[in-house]
């Protein structure tokens, strides 16, 4: 019986999905970030953990720097 990643209890057939190439409990797959509940293909990977697509994964792991965009974007003011 395969075990679920997050509690390590087993994963029963009934409550079995499936991402990352594991077998996880419905409610145990969530992103490490917010801890939002994620559905199997829906979500992002970064050394075998889930995150969500938007915004936990695009601001751990997406790119940085000067006008890319969020909440640290430079915002021009016309004068």
């Amino acid at each position: 019986m395969p075990k679920c990643p997050t509690c390590t209890k087993e994963v029963y057939f009934a409550e079995k999905v499936t991402s990352l190439g594991k077998d996880w409990h419905r409610g145990c797959l969530k992103c490490q970030r917010c801890q939002k509940t994620l559905t199997p293909g829906g979500h992002a990977e970064h050394d075998s953990k889930p995150y969500c697509n938007q915004p936990c994964y695009g601001i751990l792991f997406g790119p940085k720097g000067v006008n890319i965009g969020g909440a640290g974007a430079f915002v021009y003011e016309d004068k």
